[in-house]
């Protein structure tokens, strides 16, 4: 199937893409070439890259496009209700099970369900996901009769679904089942100069909304916005130019040194704070306590390894080779296997000289530095719930962690009401 560029941009156009960068075009030809067909796409990208547009394109450009289309992210649908949404259930089923309801795989018969963040998925779903897929069939939640559809599934990751299936949480059968046409969506920083097409898009649109004159960039600023990363696409650049759209009322036109007092400077920091929380409620505290939470662990993991040494000899050689993360970057890593030897006559040295007394003194500091972290980690959740007015979807977006570990953290701390 031939497609003209012309049509290419006639798509992109209709559902609201930017950009001419060849990898995005690459992108729209494969959607609009695997369409027509009923084949299952695996759409993969970085969060806020747009993987949503690709699905709806998908859809509509196929025969069932007078079908419904559903949206259903993974990731926010706790454990232990997602068979229920996704399959139905029985009246009684479950606690709460007052009625029967039907599921998304039923709903949806003749249309097309995009799961996004099918990485998240639970085993046992996956399954009952894969013999959708291979049977068009599946059984209710409390159930015992089979019930037929015909649902075409479109999914959407931003991780690594091979890391995942190597670390046994992701199925392997089910990952070539949905990946039988690849979809690539590029992050803005692999797409040239469509950053700054996207910049006039959204100034044209947030001038347009809130009665101001839009706001456009100095050839500066242009190269200062070029060389940005933005970890969060295209998300992250919307709520740039929605910030500057209002906030710039003196003039209107950006020049680099004011764009670099809007962006955020990158780093490593946690979760918490990409996600764009400007609230009081977190403030730098709370962040530098992610921080050091990560710090902690591996120094709490560490002692742990030095105690195993001493009370049980342990062999120096076999314990680096064993936890290579927690010596990464330390200078005095042995790097030839003779410096290896040297730290295994040292650590039984070390052991003998060390009385009874400091080893229990280890063991309780390891322990006290455990739970202080799962006392700042609840503490966290606890500020989480009461900000958002116990709202567990958006705790768990200030808190950079996925509903569903948000879900099982409550549970772990007892925080239930």
């Amino acid at each position: 199937m031939n497609i003209s560029d012309s049509e290419i941009q006639s798509v992109k156009q209709r559902f609201g893409i930017i950009g001419a960068s060849p990898i995005l075009n690459n992108a729209v030809r494969v959607a609009m070439q695997v369409a027509p067909t009923d084949m299952s796409v695996l759409i993969t990208g970085e969060s806020g890259s747009g993987k949503e547009s690709f699905s709806k394109i998908i859809h509509n450009l196929s025969p069932r496009k007078h079908g419904q289309f559903i949206a259903i992210n993974c990731g926010s649908i706790p454990e232990g209700t997602i068979d229920s949404e996704l399959f139905g259930h029985e009246k009684g089923s479950f606690t709460g099970a007052h009625e029967a309801r039907k599921g998304y795989f039923e709903v949806t018969n003749g249309g097309t369900i995009f799961l996004d963040e099918i990485g998240e998925m639970p085993l046992g779903t996956q399954a009952r996901l894969l013999r959708v897929l291979e049977n068009g069939e599946f059984i209710k939640v409390g159930s015992s009769k089979v019930i037929k559809t015909d649902v075409r599934v479109v999914a959407a990751t931003n991780v690594n679904l091979m890391l995942k299936v190597e670390e046994g949480k992701f199925r392997e059968d089910l990952y070539y089942r949905l990946s039988t046409v690849p979809i690539y969506v590029p992050p803005l920083r692999e797409r040239g100069r469509d950053a700054e097409l996207l910049f006039r898009k959204f100034a044209g649109d947030f001038a347009e909304k809130y009665k101001v004159k839009p706001i456009s960039l100095t050839e500066d600023a242009k190269e200062t916005l070029l060389k940005y990363r933005f970890p969060g696409n295209i998300r992250q650049l919307k709520n740039l130019v929605e910030q500057m759209s209002v906030l710039s009322t003196d003039n209107k036109e950006i020049n680099s040194e004011r764009l670099l007092q809007y962006l955020p400077q990158e780093s490593s920091l946690p979760a918490l704070y990409r996600n764009g929380s400007t609230s009081d409620s977190f403030s730098e505290r709370d962040i530098l306590y992610k921080v050091l939470f990560d710090m902690k662990k591996d120094m709490v993991d560490l002692k742990k390894l030095v105690l195993r040494a001493f009370s049980e000899g342990g062999n120096a050689t076999q314990m680096i080779k064993e936890n290579p993360e927690l010596f990464e970057g330390l200078d005095s890593i042995p790097a030839t296997e003779s410096q290896l030897l040297d730290y295994n006559t040292v650590v039984p040295k070390v052991h003998e000289e060390t009385t009874e007394e400091e080893v229990h003194d280890i063991t309780h500091e390891t322990e006290d530095d455990s739970l202080s972290i799962e006392k700042k980690e609840k503490e966290l959740i606890v500020r989480a719930l009461q900000k958002n007015n116990n709202r567990r979807k958006n705790a768990a977006r200030d808190l950079g962690i996925s509903e569903r570990t948000l879900y099982r953290k409550i549970k772990q701390y007892d925080l239930e009401e």
